[in-house]
């Protein structure tokens, strides 16, 4: 049983994800609620058809991701976070985020999800690179 609230699992990879994975790390004797998340390349974006996403990855990713997970965990609602985030090529259905989340109650488990989630998708330095069906490509989050 877990003591205190940690981070259970974190990675940035190459790798695919693994969602059951995520809530295996985060299962706790105290916790009511288990949310989870999976962020999955869609075949479109605004209108226009996607067929593949690269996602490069800042050395400082890891870093980044350790102390967002860090500050989810530490609201005392929570009892562990488990976040990783792929990078390299992504195909359409492929899963490019996984988050989840343990709390006592599904409201705080919703919640604290939510916020790892928005957190990571606002300061992970990790810039994703999309390909249109017309041979068109775009830069997202690239300074």
């Amino acid at each position: 049983m877990t003591t205190g609230p940690t981070t259970a699992l974190l990675a940035v990879t190459d790798q695919p994800l693994d969602l059951a994975a995520h809530e295996a790390a985060v299962a706790d004797r105290r916790a009511g609620a288990v949310v989870s998340f999976q962020g999955v390349v869609r075949d479109h974006d605004h209108g226009r058809p996607v067929t593949l996403l690269e996602y490069e990855g800042h050395p400082s990713a890891v870093e980044t991701l350790r102390a967002v997970a860090a500050e989810i965990a530490a609201d005392p609602d929570v009892y562990a976070v488990a976040v990783s985030h792929r990078i390299g090529r992504l195909d359409i259905g492929d899963v490019a985020l996984v988050a989840a989340v343990s709390t006592a109650h599904r409201a705080a488990a919703f919640a604290a999800c939510a916020r790892l989630v928005d957190e990571v998708k606002a300061r992970l330095p990790i810039w994703k690179r999309q390909v249109f069906a017309d041979g068109t490509e775009e830069w997202v989050n690239c300074p």
